[in-house]
């Protein structure tokens, strides 16, 4: 069987949060929601404490075209014509962890010009080559960054391959 995204109603009542949403991903990801797609703003969600009620009043259930988690976010792809792609954004607000659910429309809009949360391309630490000349360096701090003091023909920071720089700035 394929998996499937499954939106059902709440039946907590006291919950501010009238949907559940199933995520086939890490073993069932189960999150309440406040709706049903992000249509016009962020969807604020939160973790379902309980297992998956056998008596869910499920109202969606879609086929899953891609489902995979890109360091804070999971990016979701359903497969239906319309409203298939949304992202689930892990973070923190006021201190406390927060998860966002919103569509590339729906963030654009709220912040435009603003980059949408992406994978880091890049796995592991990154050898940067500072210039000698450079008075002021950069520290890249909460970074997996190492640096390294070079003389550089061009720029004052480069990636090197092999000792010649592919990209500077």
């Amino acid at each position: 069987m394929a998996e499937r995204f499954v939106i059902a109603r709440n039946l907590q009542e006291d919950s501010k949060l009238p949907f559940l949403l199933l995520l086939p991903i890490e073993g069932g990801l189960i999150l309440k929601a406040r709706d049903t797609w992000p249509r016009a703003s962020r969807v604020y969600c939160y973790p379902y404490e309980e297992e998956w009620p056998d008596d869910a009043d499920v109202l969606e259930e879609t086929p899953v075209s891609s489902i995979r988690r890109r360091g804070a976010a999971i990016d979701l792809v359903l497969d239906r014509p319309r409203l298939s792609r949304s992202q689930f954004v892990f973070t923190e607000t006021r201190g406390r962890p927060a998860i966002f659910w919103q569509t590339r429309k729906v963030a654009k809009a709220a912040n435009p010009g603003a980059r949408i949360p992406r994978a880091r391309t890049i796995a592991g630490v990154v050898d940067i080559a500072v210039d000698t000349r450079e008075r002021y360096p950069y520290h890249f701090s909460d970074r997996e960054v190492a640096t390294a003091r070079v003389a550089l023909p061009a720029g004052d920071y480069a990636i090197l391959a092999d000792g010649d720089p592919i990209a500077a700035v």
